[in-house]
């Protein structure tokens, strides 16, 4: 699957990366320039100090020396040298040079002599040779040299600095752009929040409340829930209609077979075949809702609400069949389900559990994290464990003394699978009876703006 995060932080980060190493890259090159010629003017003023010295104090060595008594010259082998010489044999040096004495002059020349060179210690040497001639026609040889170890050191701590600046301005640019890409995309993540919410809220999302780039995707969306909705809304009131066409030449069917049972005819393999085709129609009128409903439209039900009036309406026949109903439902329940096939299934579920309970049905329910647990259990004989797989199937009536289709428990289990829950039989250990557990989504608070 396509991230945008991943791309735009992939994005960003091999931009950066190709910005900064081309930003290192020519600050490298000026600074490793910049060393350079600031460690070669560094070698110029000196070799310019030494030919002034000489110009002002050649007739006077002692003069000479004081003049040249930069403390660089003074310690032994610290990198900074100068020798002079003139055409009569004087040759004078500077004390770092201890007994070590620098290239000698061979002949009286005009041409600076520039460059590298190894002294006879062994160091690596950057050194500016030159005659000059004074207004006494003396010539004099003055050269001065600077380790080149020390320029090699300088470069090398300043690789080490910007390496570290290139590892810190990288981790700068990744975070950066991290949270570059979790600003830009954060009203898409909104966007995607408030489209789960509208699962819980049937309200339309605000555009103007997304920046310009987003508001016209919002603006779609609400207009493809609204078509939805629509479409479904009418789906389901021609279901409605077609169950309710369906309905009156069943009645009359009914009546004509109750008239002719009256008279005396045996019609109850008529009344059950109209029973079935009810009871088939009625299950697939409930799949075709439910599934519609589900896939398309934002449902929710409060089911504290709903559960309680099925509770009332179910005291009454548990009643007038010698049972007696109880419940215990929690507040505060809200369910992803349509009410009417919440109805449909606990009118179908109470049905049963009055009809095949001993004396007594228990209705609970409660929240379990994000599932509505939906109990009905009564203390009747329950159902044998290698029959619970066909309780669920259609027109399997377990026990035939009783009426019925054999439909209930099927249209439970297909309206519960349509909003993605389950349905569990078991064995009630409070009343010995059959316990049917119905597991569904539980829906968020209802969302506020």
């Amino acid at each position: 699957m396509i991230s945008l995060r991943r791309r735009a932080v992939a994005g960003g980060m091999l931009w950066a990366a190709v910005t900064i190493v081309l930003g290192l890259a020519g600050l490298w090159s000026y600074t490793l320039s910049a060393t350079n010629q600031r460690f070669a003017d560094q070698v110029t003023n000196r070799h310019v100090q030494a030919l002034v010295a000489v110009g002002n104090y050649s007739g006077n060595p002692d003069a000479l020396l004081r003049r040249l008594s930069d403390p660089a010259y003074a310690r032994p082998f610290s990198g900074q040298y100068w020798q002079i010489e003139n055409d009569q044999g004087l040759l004078l040096t500077s004390p770092s040079l201890v007994e070590t004495l620098l290239p000698r002059a061979e002949n009286i020349g005009d041409d600076t002599e520039v460059g590298e060179f190894t002294a006879a210690n062994g160091e690596n040497l950057f050194g500016i040779a030159q005659w000059l001639t004074l207004e006494d026609g003396s010539n004099w040889h003055v050269q001065v040299a600077s380790n080149v170890d020390v320029l090699d050191a300088n470069i090398a701590n300043l690789r080490q600095t910007l390496l570290l600046a290139f590892l810190i301005i990288c981790t700068i640019g990744v975070v950066g752009a991290l949270v570059q890409v979790t600003v830009v995309l954060q009203p898409l993540n909104a966007l995607r929040a408030d489209v789960m919410r509208r699962w819980d809220d049937v309200d339309g999302m605000e555009a103007s409340a997304y920046p310009v780039e987003v508001a016209p995707l919002v603006t779609d969306i609400n207009t493809l829930l609204k078509r939805n909705q629509e479409i479904i809304g009418r789906s389901r009131r021609q279901a409605a209609d077609l169950a309710h066409a369906i309905k009156t030449p069943s009645a009359i069917m009914r009546n004509e077979l109750g008239a002719l049972q009256a008279n005396g005819q045996d019609v109850s393999d008529a009344m059950n075949a109209l029973d079935t085709l009810d009871a088939q129609l009625k299950r697939s009128f409930a799949r075709m809702r439910a599934d519609d409903t589900q896939n398309a439209m934002p449902v929710v039900t409060e089911g504290t609400e709903t559960l309680t009036r099925m509770v009332r309406a179910f005291t009454a026949l548990a009643r007038n069949a010698g049972r007696t109903l109880s419940s215990d439902v929690a507040p505060g329940l809200r369910i992803r389900i349509d009410k009417s096939d919440l109805e449909e299934i606990t009118g179908n579920l109470l049905d049963n559990a009055v009809k095949f309970s001993g004396g007594h049905v228990h209705l609970s329910a409660r929240r379990d994290g994000d599932r509505i647990m939906i109990t009905i259990e009564d203390d009747g004989p329950g159902i044998a464990e290698e029959d619970k797989p066909k309780a669920t199937q259609s027109g399997q009536r377990l026990d035939t003394a009783k009426p019925g289709t054999g439909l209930g428990l099927a249209i439970v289990d297909d309206l519960v699978q349509a909003y993605g829950g389950s349905v569990t039989l078991e064995r009630s250990a409070d009343h010995g009876g059959l316990s049917v557990i119905i597991s569904l989504e539980a829906a968020g608070r209802k969302a506020t703006r």
